[in-house]
C-alpha cells in the first residue's frame, strides 16, 4: 500500500488514499517519490481540457529514488536517484529515429492503463507517472538518473518545467545570441523559459504576465523588462525593441488570445514559439493579409523540444555551475493532502511552482 492523492472523477475533488501499486512488472521500476510539481498540465487533466480516464493519480513532474526494479531492467538499481520523464520516447518510431524523440509515438503508451487500485477499483496514472503518491510504477525508461548529490525536490523541476521552458528557448526557438525575446506567461515554464533566454545571451527579456507579485522574482532570473498585458502591448514591445518587435515570443499559457498577443509582439520575419497547451476549442484566428506581409513564423512546442536523456544532464551542468536557480522557481511547499489548493492557485494566477514534499 502507498498514499496517493486521487481524483475520483473529471474535475472532482482529491482526496488522500491507500492505493495498491500493480506489481514491477518487467522492465519497470518502482520509484519512491521526494518531491513533486504541480503543473499547469495537471489541471488539464482534471478539468478535461487534455484526455484523461478516471479515477486518477496526477501527477507528472517528480523525482525520487527507486526502491525496486522488475526484469529485465538495466542500468538502474536500489537506490540510484531519478527525475520522472512523463513523454518516454521508444527510440524505435519514425519520430525518434529522425531526431524527434519529444514526438514518440509511444510515448503515452502507459497513460491508458491501470497502475495501481483503490477499493477495488482500477487507477489510472496521470500522463503514465502518477506522481502525487508516496510511491509509482514506471518504466525503466521513464526514469532519467541524476547524481546524489542534487537536491531531489530542486531535481523534480527539471521534468517538466524547467525541460520544457529552457528547451523552448534554446531547442525550439533556436535564440541567438543579441536577439530580443518576449515570454508570456510567467508560471513555471515562463520562469524557466526567462533564464533559457538569459542562457541563450539575449540582449532584452520582456516578461509579460498581469500579477504584479511576479515581477522582482522574474527580473532576479534575468528579464530585463516587466509588463502587463493590455491592447497596446505589442506596440509597447516594439517601442523596446527598436521599432521592430521582438526576435522571438515564447507563450506559456495556452490561450487563444495569449498566442495571439506572442504572434503580434514578434517582429517581421520573427518567430511565435507555442509551449502552452490550450483548448481544441479555443481558436487563434489570423487575417489572410498579415500571414504573408509580416512573413512570421508560428511554432509548436512539446516537450521543450528536447530529449531528457540529453537535456537533463546539459541542465545540472548550468545548475552546478550557478546559471540556472530552480529553487527560485518554488513560491510554495505543501503536503500531500494540498494539491487542492495548488490548483486554485493555478486558477486565480498566483505564484511560481507549488512543490508536493513527501
Amino acid at each position: 500500500m502507498t498514499r496517493a492523492a486521487v481524483m475520483r472523477a473529471l474535475d472532482g475533488p482529491l482526496a488522500v488514499e491507500d492505493i495498491e501499486l500493480n506489481p514491477t512488472g518487467p522492465g519497470q521500476v518502482r520509484v519512491r517519490l521526494a518531491a513533486a510539481g504541480v503543473c499547469h498540465s495537471d489541471l488539464s487533466l482534471a478539468d478535461g481540457t487534455l484526455r484523461q480516464p478516471f479515477p486518477a493519480v496526477l501527477g507528472h513532474e517528480g523525482a525520487g529514488v527507486v526502491v525496486e526494479t522488475g526484469a529485465g531492467v538495466t542500468g538502474l538499481a536500489p537506490g540510484d536517484h531519478v527525475v520522472l520523464n512523463w513523454s518516454p520516447p521508444c527510440r524505435a518510431c519514425w519520430f525518434c529515429e529522425h531526431g524527434e524523440p519529444y514526438l514518440c509515438v509511444h510515448a503515452d503508451d502507459a497513460r491508458g492503463v491501470p497502475f495501481a487500485t483503490a477499493a477495488g477499483e482500477p487507477v489510472y496514472a496521470g500522463l503514465g507517472t502518477g506522481a502525487f503518491a508516496a510511491e509509482t510504477v514506471v518504466g525503466a525508461h521513464a526514469c532519467i538518473p541524476v547524481p546524489d548529490d542534487i537536491p531531489l525536490a530542486e531535481a523534480a523541476l527539471l521534468g517538466c518545467a524547467v525541460l520544457t521552458g529552457v528547451g523552448a528557448v534554446t531547442n525550439a526557438a533556436r535564440v541567438r545570441p543579441g536577439q530580443t525575446v518576449v515570454v508570456v506567461g510567467l508560471g513555471g515554464v515562463g520562469l524557466a523559459a526567462i533564464q533559457g533566454a538569459r542562457l541563450a545571451g539575449a540582449s532584452a527579456i520582456i516578461a509579460v504576465d498581469p500579477a504584479p507579485a511576479k515581477e522582482a522574482l522574474a527580473l532576479s532570473l534575468g528579464a530585463t523588462h516587466y509588463l502587463a498585458p493590455h491592447a497596446g502591448l505589442a506596440k509597447e514591445i516594439r517601442a523596446l525593441t527598436g521599432g521592430l518587435g521582438a526576435d522571438h515570443a515564447i507563450e506559456c499559457v495556452g490561450r487563444g488570445e495569449t498566442i495571439r498577443a506572442a504572434w503580434s509582439a514578434t517582429r517581421r520575419g520573427g518567430t511565435a514559439t507555442v509551449v502552452g497547451l490550450g483548448s481544441a476549442q479555443d481558436p487563434v484566428t489570423f487575417n489572410a493579409l498579415e500571414v504573408a506581409f509580416f512573413a512570421r513564423t508560428i511554432v509548436g512546442c512539446m516537450y521543450g523540444s528536447t530529449d531528457p536523456a540529453v537535456d537533463v544532464p546539459i541542465l545540472l551542468e548550468h545548475y552546478r555551475a550557478g546559471r540556472l536557480d530552480l529553487a527560485a522557481l518554488v513560491s510554495d511547499e505543501v503536503e500531500l493532502a494540498d494539491v487542492g489548493e495548488a490548483f486554485s492557485r493555478m486558477r486565480a494566477g498566483q505564484g511560481a511552482r507549488t512543490l508536493v514534499r513527501f
